[in-house]
């Protein structure tokens, strides 16, 4: 089988929805399928073997962030002349309606179409309410569409009613669960929660800050470690506000590559997760269980879909630094509850790894391709004589 899959994000800028293509992509090769990874870069020096770049992206603010993404109208013909040079047999768009890169392929193409649905964000729904009627008919040519939740499918159904099947995004369980030497200057005896994301209002660091000072008076050994793609002018007014209250043992860490990032969470004995909403999936979540680190979390629909309160983890109320900080403590002082989590939470990733999930995507192209070109009354023919 022959997949295009594409994405409206910048190649060159790592992200979820670009790390999920990927992924999907080097599964499907290595089960033996011809597969092109079609979206616009920045860098086209850095392509990959398999990877078609069409068109710069530019940066775009949505959902408290910043989005790299392809917005220039006039894509028609290069992706008419990629459609006739490549013969797909499944076009995958990625965010099928976010942008013209994704539309101009269901417009043009006469492969299966399919549509994944990845945001589960209020900005998304604002967008799919006021381009409802200009994007029906790209929408009619999604042969098969996926949500990656069902928080994203909350989003977009009520505006583009129909069904998704649910296929979750993978986690590379592997490389998170593989045995990782802890990094040696936070292997001293002290008790390390670890946060792992952008510095954006709805990560929620604001309120697992003030979880950590009410730890922190009451278990003097506790330790937070903030780790994420952010710049030093984003974590300026958090080290301010740790300054003034006198809060020690902060660790502000900065970005950590894939190749170090599993060596905090082998590091960690909490892994927290105080997001705020708009998650449409706790990918977060399940690469520090693969890890093997309990989870203390946002009760919010995309992490409640993967934590079960209790068993690979406790689920507090958003937004609260209170429910934040007892759950906290439940998990610093009981290390027999930590372990049970942990091997619960290790169980439970392997649900989401991306051999399975790729598996899946794979099973659903083939069901739809074969509703697609099904001869009509075929039934007929196989009635007996």
């Amino acid at each position: 089988m022959k997949v295009g899959l594409v994405s409206p994000y910048d190649l060159a800028v790592p992200g979820g929805v670009n790390s999920h293509v990927h992924h999907l992509a080097d599964n499907f090769l290595r089960l033996g399928h011809d597969v092109r990874i079609i979206a616009p870069s920045s860098d086209v020096s850095r392509l990959g073997e398999n990877e078609i770049a069409i068109g710069r992206p530019m940066s775009i603010p949505a959902g408290g962030s910043v989005a790299r993404m392809l917005m220039a109208p006039r894509l028609a013909q290069p992706v008419r002349r990629l459609l006739r040079e490549e013969m797909f047999d499944v076009v995958h768009v990625h965010e099928p309606l976010a942008s013209f890169l994704p539309i101009h392929f269901l417009r043009s193409s006469s492969a299966v179409n399919v549509g994944t649905f990845h945001a589960a964000r209020d900005s998304r729904a604002r967008l799919y309410t006021y381009t409802r009627r200009l994007l029906k008919g790209c929408f009619r040519r999604l042969d098969g569409k996926i949500a990656v939740s069902q928080a994203a499918m909350r989003l977009v159904a009520p505006h583009f009613p129909g069904y998704y099947n649910i296929i979750p995004n993978g986690v590379d369980v592997e490389r998170f669960s593989a045995p990782h030497a802890p990094i040696p200057e936070l292997d001293d005896g002290m008790l390390n929660i670890l946060f792992v994301g952008r510095l954006e209002k709805r990560k929620g660091l604001r309120y697992l800050l003030r979880a950590f000072a009410r730890l922190k008076s009451l278990r003097e050994e506790a330790r937070l470690i903030v780790v994420g793609g952010y710049n030093a002018r984003q974590r300026r007014g958090y080290e301010r506000w740790v300054k003034a209250t006198n809060l020690r043992d902060v660790i502000f860490a900065g970005y950590a590559p894939l190749d170090l990032l599993p060596r905090y969470h082998h590091s960690a004995h909490i892994f927290c997760a105080p997001n705020t909403g708009n998650e449409s999936q706790g990918i977060v979540l399940l690469e520090a269980m693969a890890a093997g680190c309990p989870v203390v979390a946002s009760n919010i629909d995309g992490f409640a879909a993967v934590v079960t309160d209790g068993v690979e983890g406790l689920l507090v109320r958003p937004k609260d630094p209170d429910a934040l900080a007892e759950a906290l403590l439940t998990l610093a002082d009981d290390p027999a509850l930590r372990a049970q989590m942990a091997d619960r939470g290790r169980e439970r990733a392997q649900h989401f790894s991306w051999e399975r999930i790729s598996r899946r995507v794979l099973s659903y192209y083939e069901r739809l391709h074969y509703e697609k070109h099904s001869a009509p009354g075929r039934e007929r023919d196989l009635v007996e004589v």
